[in-house]
């Protein structure tokens, strides 16, 4: 540009960033008009949308003719007793949601004394971990004694009755801190409850803790430090959902609930092995949780075992016509539903690669015995990872202002992979490749759809393949759970390099850890329900998930 004038020159350097490259003819059209084209975005980004104004467009994960879900139907829990209350309190709080309900619903432990359990433990191990943005204890004493008080008069609200839980703090609390992890919100507090919090609230859950996020949902890093792995405390718990993963591994809360756009749910679940279900896109109402991407931000449970996240969901699940995005589907779970003969699809190139791990490879072993039929698969050869645009260009209009204020320099972290940049980048997208980015969405969808009418599940490491992306964007489900563990030095978060989601680096120097791994199933859209059964089985069938970090113990 010279004199403010856009040049042919100026045009060229354009497209070296756009991928593109026009003639100097076509450059020279283009001069008259351009500069209409650009005055029409300034006046445009001179309008500050609140950051829960959603875009008029929205995702639908359902392709024309899919079949409508089955009508609701009671959920049925297993009825594996739990047998009498430990005596130890350390015992009580690493037990699953299952038992804590008996035991409640039994009367042998009072939903304040669970409570007063899981605060002492905050109390203890939440400033190490770093998984706590606010402790709402005063809260939960009220919401425990209210609990108790409905017990004795004989109204018992379900599985949730008295369960204390972690809530991502990103979702609304009124009167409460909710700072989305970054420096910018860090003294914001709602006058409102997200809905997933009024629904908890209705089933009888008690909230004890604001837990950490990375900032702005990415990482485990947030403006008061990192979340740590409770299994090895100089590496962080991964995120974004970093403290709820990190207090739920650690025995801080019955329960907690976390977000994914992009592995936010499965990735920390991986790292601190806990239990992650990310539900179809379209479940759970997102009305009072922080956007980051309209067509890809989900709600889902982080548990200590697969029949805790069903008990979770059934009571997240359901419509709400203030989310644009919810979707009206009933979520059907019969612990004793049986899984022989269903077929599970697996690529045997996902459990060669480099990233897989013998983990991985049990877990595949381990699938062959509990009755189901091992498919082998193969996905069309498309460019799923390109489809990461459609994040960065939704995240960056969410947050928009921070990038046109400079108020990004105020979030902590500020690397090449780090949000500041990658908002920044996404203004140079191409609005056209954006579009053609949501065509091949929607080839993905129907790619998915054509896998799906010959299995009824799949399985797959977590990182490994493009599984992970390709999830996320048609917005299938997928259930991640405990497989064992390996030996593994420090590890850096996934991040994102390049435009993809790549993962973590070992530190070279650093000493080796007994930490979980994790193996990932995918299912067909609103089937979470299987999901599950599938995931009980195989939980028992490997017999890890009541393993305890030393360091919480």
């Amino acid at each position: 540009m010279s004199d403010g004038k856009i040049t042919t020159d100026a045009i060229a350097a354009a497209e070296q960033i756009l991928g593109i490259a026009y003639t100097q003819a076509e450059r020279e059209l283009m001069l008259d008009n351009l500069d209409g084209q650009i005055e029409a975005a300034q006046a445009r980004r001179k309008v500050a949308f609140a950051n829960d104004q959603p875009p008029a467009s929205r995702f639908d994960p359902r392709l024309p003719g899919m079949p409508a879900p089955d009508a609701q139907r009671p959920l049925v829990r297993s009825d594996r007793d739990a047998g009498p209350l430990p005596e130890a309190d350390e015992d009580i709080a690493f037990a699953p949601v299952t038992d804590l309900a008996q035991w409640i619903k039994s009367g042998q432990i009072s939903s304040r004394r669970l409570t007063e359990i899981y605060l002492a433990r905050i109390e203890q191990f939440g400033a190490t971990l770093e998984c706590v943005v606010t402790v709402t204890a005063d809260l939960a004493r009220q919401q425990a004694d209210a609990a108790d008080d409905l017990l004795r008069n004989g109204s018992y609200l379900g599985p949730l009755h008295g369960i204390p839980y972690g809530l991502k703090d990103l979702a609304d609390t009124k009167g409460i801190l909710t700072s989305w992890g970054a420096a910018p919100f860090k003294t914001r507090v709602p006058d409102s409850d997200a809905r997933v919090a009024e629904l908890l609230r209705a089933a009888g859950a008690v909230l004890v803790a604001k837990t950490t996020l990375g900032a702005l949902a990415y990482g485990d890093i947030w403006f008061g430090g990192r979340t740590r792995n409770p299994w090895n405390l100089n590496e962080g718990s991964s995120g974004s959902s970093a403290g709820s993963a990190s207090a739920t591994a650690a025995g801080l809360v019955g329960f907690a609930i976390g977000t994914e756009t992009l592995g936010s749910i499965t990735s920390p679940c991986q790292r601190c092995g806990t239990t992650g279900l990310r539900p179809t896109f379209g479940r759970v109402s997102r009305t009072g949780a922080m956007a980051l991407c309209w067509s890809l931000d989900k709600i889902g449970p982080i548990c200590r075992s697969v029949e805790d996240t069903a008990l979770v969901l059934d009571s997240l699940n359901g419509h709400d016509p203030r989310d644009l995005g919810s979707l009206d589907a009933p979520f059907n779970f019969d612990a004793h539903r049986s899984i022989a003969g269903m077929r599970l699809g697996y690529d045997p190139r996902w459990f060669a690669d480099d990233g897989a791990t013998d983990v991985d490879r049990d877990a595949l072993a381990a699938a062959r015995r509990i009755g189901v039929e091992l498919v082998e698969i193969t996905l069309p050869d498309l460019p799923y990872a390109s489809l990461m645009g459609i994040l960065f260009a939704e995240g960056a209009a969410s947050f928009e202002q921070l990038t046109l204020t400079d108020r990004d320099d105020e979030l902590v972290s500020q690397g090449v992979g780090a949000w500041p940049n990658a908002f920044r980048k996404a203004r140079f997208l191409s609005a056209v490749d954006h579009v053609q980015l949501d065509r091949l969405r929607y080839r993905t969808m129907q790619v998915m759809d054509e896998m799906f009418q010959g299995v009824d599940a799949m399985i797959g490491p977590f990182m490994v393949g493009p599984m992970l992306v390709i999830t996320n964007f048609t917005g299938h489900p997928s259930l991640l759970l405990r497989a064992g563990f390996l030996k593994a030095k420090t590890r850096s978060g996934p991040s994102l390099a390049a435009g993809k989601l790549v993962s973590g680096a070992e530190e070279a120097d650093a000493p080796a850890f007994e930490v979980p791994q994790g193996i990932s199933l995918w299912g067909r859209l609103f089937d979470e329900g299987l999901l599950c059964n599938i995931g009980m089985a195989l939980e028992a069938e490997l017999d890890v998930a009541a393993r305890r970090p030393t360091f919480a113990s």
